[in-house]
């Protein structure tokens, strides 16, 4: 199976590329951002000063400095607004642009988190549904992506991850 729903911290993962998800001016933030700039060093907030943001649901790559991961991939996911705001097709974009850029850069091994379901307060079982259904469809033509990965941070998150895999395979 091309995705691999795991628990752990996913700033110690050594993929090719691990997936930030960020808010939309990239200088870090909480949760999984603020991790991942910890735990890369002052380097990789000098290298996104130089990006000048990104829009939601679009994504940038930088080094992975102090990281295991070779890059991180920067992509800014919705924040839920009920619904009605275009929230699914943002976050389907979200993934899809780690993708196309993690096979831009010749990523084999691609490490995602769950993207817009902590502070942004995506449902976690529709945004689970949506990032399984895009990466299985990603995958489907890749030419360099042979694994992805979803870290999530607690058993919960995992779990719905794990039910959204089981309901497209």
């Amino acid at each position: 199976m091309p995705i691999r729903i795991m628990r752990g911290d996913i700033t110690a993962v050594a993929a090719d590329a691990i997936v930030n998800a960020a808010n939309t001016s990239l200088l870090g933030g909480g949760g999984v951002d603020g991790a991942i700039h910890r735990a890369a060093g002052p380097e990789l907030l000098a290298e996104c000063r130089t990006l000048h943001g990104c829009e939601t649901g679009k994504a940038k790559i930088t080094g992975g400095y102090r990281l295991p991961a070779r890059y991180v991939i920067h992509t800014p996911g919705p924040i839920w607004r009920g619904g009605s705001h275009g929230e699914a097709d943002l976050l389907a974009s979200s993934y899809q642009s780690c993708l196309t850029l993690a096979e831009e850069n010749g990523c084999v091994t691609v490490a995602f988190p769950s993207i817009s379901t902590g502070v942004y307060h995506f449902p976690l079982d529709q945004a689970a549904a949506i990032a399984i259904r895009t990466i299985l469809n990603f995958l489907d033509h890749a030419k360099t992506i042979r694994d992805v990965w979803m870290v999530c941070f607690d058993a919960r998150t995992k779990a719905a991850y794990d039910a959204a895999l089981s309901a497209e395979v």
